[in-house]
């Protein structure tokens, strides 16, 4: 099992910074502090219409672990040390909306794996890096009519995710439904399944449960005005 927990800060309309920590006992007997991670997102390209809107945007990820690599698939949600690029973007058609991403992930584990196989038996050979995308598809079902922010939200998702190693011919591809609740147009509740639908890389689990609760202050950065 492995808990994270996670702030993310909205510095403006375009930039946004997230830091995260994980706690897990996935690679040892005893439940400890695993990995750190940074994230910063910069939307580059808005065009906004009138229950619609299409978003551009860069971001960057590095992650430091204190797990010895095991697996040949690229994960840096506590599982390895390494570095993120990617794009994401997303179309909103009224209650729909769709997002896709692709990056480009460096794990640093080419010194760490030498002389380790006994770990990974016939998948000895080390994955440093790699392309990752994903193709995600969310539907507003309640409420059917707004009349105030306090309603609360259901959501649903289903998102398709793939990674292709740099270095050999291994992969796999995921499908991960999940529904979300908001509540007070301030907080979330995240409920998700994820399961392999193929691949060939050796990973720690090819199917998983993840649910999650957010909540966010508004203008928590915002000077009091002075009277």
């Amino acid at each position: 099992m492995r808990h994270t927990a996670e702030l993310m800060l909205g510095l403006n309309k375009d930039w946004m910074v997230h830091t995260a920590a994980t706690f897990s006992n996935m690679y040892t007997n005893n439940y400890r502090f695993e990995s750190v991670r940074s994230y910063a997102k910069y939307r580059f390209f808005t065009t906004d219409g009138m229950y619609k809107h299409f978003r551009m945007a860069a971001f960057a990820e590095a992650a430091y672990s204190r797990n010895e690599p095991m697996y040949q698939e690229v994960a840096f949600e506590g599982d390895q040390s390494g570095v993120q690029l990617g794009l994401i973007g997303t179309q909103l058609l009224h209650k729909l909306a769709i997002s896709g991403t692709v990056s480009y992930q460096r794990s640093f584990i080419a010194e760490q794996w030498s002389g380790k196989s006994v770990h990974y038996g016939k998948h000895a050979a080390p994955v440093t890096q790699a392309v990752q995308y994903s193709l995600s598809s969310g539907l507003l079902v309640l409420p059917k009519t707004y009349t105030d922010y306090q309603q609360t939200n259901f959501n649903v998702y289903v998102e398709l995710l793939g990674q292709k190693a740099v270095d050999n011919s291994t992969y796999w591809i995921d499908i991960a439904p999940a529904v979300q609740l908001i509540f007070n147009s301030q907080s979330k509740l995240n409920i998700g399944y994820r399961k392999q639908l193929t691949g060939t890389m050796y990973r720690m689990a090819t199917e998983s449960w993840l649910v999650s609760y957010e909540y966010n202050w508004f203008n928590a950065l915002r000077k009091k005005k002075k009277h």
